[in-house]
């Protein structure tokens, strides 16, 4: 069992209102074989939202709010979620602030990446689980 970044399920969860479907993980979630999460929700952050980049060690948006913690808590859930279906296995949306695995955004909102980990790929690091990008 996967847990997938929901936007790539084609989920409409970006901060945008959009979504980044992809064919391959929808696949695995109407074979039942994935569950979509999107901790920016899961952590109460409406959709639309503005943009958020890691900025030292803190999730801010650009409009320089700290949304650290909803993005944490967020995190938090779907960690539960995935340890509730057994899942060690994550697909997720490259260079999120939430997902990304190996580039993120620097923080400037000007779309130069810098070597790092989203907040949520992080975490599941931590616990162990094997990470992807679609």
């Amino acid at each position: 069992m996967y847990i997938v970044s929901g936007c790539l399920a084609g989920l409409c969860c970006r901060y945008d209102g959009g979504d980044n479907a992809d064919e391959r993980v929808m696949k695995l979630v109407a074979e039942g074989k994935a569950i979509p999460v999107c901790p920016e929700q899961l952590g109460g952050l409406t959709t639309p939202r503005p943009p958020c980049e890691i900025v030292e060690g803190k999730v801010v948006s650009d409009q320089g709010e700290d949304v650290t913690e909803n993005f944490r808590r967020g995190a938090e859930e779907a960690i539960k979620l995935a340890k509730l279906v057994g899942s060690k296995k994550a697909i997720l949306k490259a260079r999120s602030p939430s997902c990304g695995i190996g580039k993120i955004y620097d923080g400037t909102f000007k779309g130069n990446l810098i070597d790092g980990d989203g907040l949520f790929a992080a975490m599941l690091r931590e616990e162990g689980f094997e990470l992807e990008t679609e």
